[in-house]
């Protein structure tokens, strides 16, 4: 028993030493910091039902089983059709201020790593699999090729053809980035809004800031404003009900009841702050925007 134990023991020290690295294997593969952390556990319980005397290279190991768990998660993601990747933000993002402070900077690197994942995810389950093992992780074709049933060669042109549609999609990358950093002040403002941070909503609006009504608005009662101070008074301590949308495009925010939008708030950001934010309630207005609610 403790000849069990030491062994135990050991393995999950080992185990905890390589963690990071089967993470950012199944984030990549996976687009999601949930299921990349339900692979890295599926990864942990494979190995200690293993005979770990066997295995010389747990490093290499660990690396194929962790692909492995995702390379089946995905085929089953597509198997019930189910959307591998919404347009959203990363799972975790700091406030957004100003300037290029570390938290800004943590923001635009999410941002570069969504982009990354969206285009990923227009990549089948396999090309996925041969392009961010090999690519990304340096995993030789020779390992790949048997997970994916397929020779070397196969496996080869799997990264190849994924590599190909990577690097053509500089455009979308890019539009991808800037709805990230979109989504991150959006949230970050609506968050303060609901808060009542007015020292939050302050470092999120620019100086010079615009609160603008529609006619239909002005009727139920908006009032419009300009000026940092006058916005965040405007805002603080509502937008309760309010969500994270795509807006004509753009992320913005809408209030629905019973499902149907009744309102909208298109927002103009630049630099990392909210420059205008224009509130949409006619009708014919908010039926001709193309609205698409984003995930929490």
């Amino acid at each position: 028993m403790d000849d069990e134990m030491t062994e135990l023991n050991w393995l999950a020290a080992q185990f905890e030493q390589n963690r990071p690295h089967l993470r950012a294997i199944a984030y990549r593969m996976l687009g999601s910091a949930t299921e990349a952390d339900d692979a890295v556990q599926d990864t942990w319980l494979r190995l200690t039902r293993s005979r770990s005397d066997a295995i010389e290279n747990l490093g290499g190991w660990l690396t194929t089983v962790v692909g492995r768990v995702c390379l089946d998660m995905l085929r089953s993601r597509t198997a019930r059709r189910e959307d591998a990747f919404a347009v959203s933000a990363p799972d975790t993002i700091p406030s957004v201020g100003a300037g290029s402070d570390p938290e800004h900077e943590a923001v635009l690197a999410d941002s570069v790593e969504l982009a990354l994942l969206v285009v990923l995810d227009t990549l089948t389950p396999a090309e996925r699999f041969a392009f961010v093992l090999h690519d990304l992780f340096a995993v030789p074709f020779d390992e790949i090729a048997p997970i994916v049933g397929k020779t070397p060669a196969a496996a080869r042109q799997l990264a190849s053809r994924a590599r190909r549609r990577v690097r053509g999609t500089p455009a979308r990358a890019s539009r991808t980035r800037d709805l990230a950093r979109q989504r991150a002040v959006v949230d970050a403002f609506l968050a303060a809004s609901r808060g009542g941070d007015l020292a939050a909503l302050l470092r999120l609006l620019d100086p010079e800031a615009v609160f603008r009504a529609d006619a239909a608005a002005l009727e139920m009662g908006a009032t419009e404003a300009s000026g940092a101070p006058a916005v965040a008074d405007i805002f603080a301590g509502r937008a309760r009900v309010a969500r994270s949308a795509l807006v004509g495009g753009d992320v913005g925010a809408v209030w629905s009841v019973d499902g149907a939008p009744r309102t909208a708030f298109r927002f103009t950001i630049a630099d990392g702050r909210v420059v205008a934010i224009d509130l949409v309630a006619d009708p014919t207005s908010l039926a001709a925007l193309d609205i698409e609610l984003l995930e929490p």
